[in-house]
């Protein structure tokens, strides 16, 4: 994982990536008497008001979790649904996010998406490559679990081949193989819609991530309450396992 020196220490430092689950579009549609896919169209618009803030605060990486594993198995419709908004936002928004310099990866598993999205995606990815003002990771298809045990797959080939003793395996090799490895691991976590877990997202990298629930559904989290998240985590004092400076002398 790379680092930022300086970005972990001491208070009101800006976190060098956010993940966010973006949590509570259906109900938020429910709640106005509309149909899911309404909610999912305004979970869109916020998206697009995060990823603004979060490019204007300077934050070096974003990562949202916008289909995960698990979603898959929702009805067919809502499903079609989804596919459908998210060949329209990525239509509409990779222009825009080109001109500002947004770097766009997509972290998952590919193979059940649609091959036009699957291409869409890929041409995104190439076209934004070389940009550096934000990163921004959206994750689809994906899965905590199925991100580690695509790690693992990759570790048992290399001992398989002979390439790899096993007694060399180390976190730092472990992590090199997750969909974050050229990333800093989150500082800041994100979920709305009031639930406080973590489903299935970034089991490996969220080890030391500050946690920030809002009970706010998706739609109605904008730049605003983005830059409340990081008011709050730039208040927190970050331990990593060590006690306070005032505590005495610093151990694991």
């Amino acid at each position: 994982m790379s680092e930022v020196e300086g970005d972990r220490d001491g208070k009101g430092v800006l976190p060098r990536h956010i993940a966010i689950i973006m949590d509570g579009n259906g109900r938020w549609a429910k709640e106005r008497g509309q149909a899911r896919h309404k909610g999912h169209q305004a979970g869109a618009e916020a998206a697009r008001e995060v990823i603004a803030t979060a490019g204007e605060l300077g934050v070096p990486v974003l990562s949202l979790f916008a289909f995960s594993s698990e979603n898959w198995s929702r009805p067919a419709t809502e499903v079609n649904r989804l596919m459908d908004l998210f060949r329209r936002a990525l239509k509409q928004a990779l222009p825009k996010l080109h001109e500002n310099g947004v770097r766009v990866r997509f972290l998952g598993d590919r193979r059940r998406f649609p091959e036009d999205l699957q291409t869409r995606m890929a041409e995104a990815e190439a076209l934004t490559a070389d940009n550096q003002s934000l990163t921004l990771n959206i994750c689809a298809g994906y899965g905590g679990r199925w991100d580690i045990l695509e790690s693992c797959r990759r570790l048992a080939r290399d001992v398989a081949a002979g390439k790899l003793n096993p007694e060399d395996i180390d976190e730092s090799g472990f992590a090199a193989g997750l969909s974050l490895a050229d990333v800093p691991a989150p500082d800041l976590f994100i979920r709305t819609g009031g639930e406080r877990r973590l489903s299935n997202f970034f089991l490996w990298d969220l080890a030391y991530t500050e946690l920030y629930f809002s009970e706010r559904l998706w739609p109605d989290f904008g730049g605003d309450a983005l830059r409340e998240a990081v008011t709050d985590f730039g208040e927190r004092e970050r331990r990593f396992g060590r006690v306070a400076d005032n505590e005495g002398e610093a151990s694991a």
